[in-house]
């Protein structure tokens, strides 16, 4: 799955992102609102990941995740 399916349906994978980083508070999903570059900066924030290892870590989990709409 890439980023801006993930930003489409952020909503819904909310729930997945906590699963992955439980330490992401409500508060830290409503700033990020899908947007890659705001999470690569709380994922370097809450778990003190260097710039590339949270990317890498995003990009693990995008590639990971199915569609949460059936395509029709």
């Amino acid at each position: 799955m890439n980023w801006d399916q993930i930003k489409g349906d952020w909503k819904q994978m909310t729930g997945k992102v906590k699963e992955k980083w439980g330490k992401l508070t409500d508060n830290d999903l409503t700033t990020i609102a899908g947007q890659r570059d705001q999470m690569v900066g709380i994922l370097q924030e809450r778990y003190g990941y260097a710039k590339e290892r949270a990317e890498k870590e995003m990009s693990d989990f995008a590639d990971g995740l199915k569609p949460v709409k059936a395509a029709n």
